[in-house]
């Protein structure tokens, strides 16, 4: 696996997403369609820890947060841009999604959650806030910004 070979599979994911709310419903259909355990979700989850393993995933590292934007939004991606982070019992860097966020949550050790969400994908609606938390372990996380667009705050 590399970068090519990683932004195709996201950018057969990402034209299903093309055009799609990100809201509920949306994250129930990736639960549905890509939920921990099929083969859409363990294609992505191998794919991402060899990444990390050969470095050139998470390959930046602050705050006890290995990360790091491995595509930039382009036509390929639909629009969406790629970045994950590996974290461990920590909550990161309050931020605002303007356009929206879709997650997958890939727990390295069972029973990790992330924003109390376990293995699987959670999505935040445009205009919303958080502090990404990992709780009860170490997991990686996968991040989909439509547009790449991510706007850190400095309270919260």
């Amino acid at each position: 696996m590399d970068v090519p070979q990683f932004q195709a599979l996201i950018a057969d994911l990402t034209r299903q997403l093309d055009g799609r709310a990100l809201d509920a419903p949306l994250a129930d259909w990736l639960n549905a369609h890509y939920g921990a355990g099929s083969p859409g979700y363990e294609a992505l989850a191998d794919a991402c820890r060899t990444g990390v393993a050969e470095g050139w995933l998470c390959n930046r590292e602050g705050g006890g947060i290995r990360y790091g934007r491995v595509i930039k939004p382009t036509p390929d991606t639909h629009g969406f841009s790629v970045d994950v982070v590996d974290m461990a019992d920590l909550a990161g860097p309050h931020h605002t999604h303007p356009n929206g966020e879709i997650d997958l949550i890939m727990p390295l050790t069972p029973g990790a959650t992330f924003d109390g969400h376990p293995a699987g994908w959670c999505v935040y609606g445009p205009g919303t806030a958080h502090r990404p938390t990992v709780a009860s372990g170490r997991a990686l996380v996968l991040y989909l910004l439509p547009d790449g667009a991510i706007e850190f705050t400095r309270s919260a």
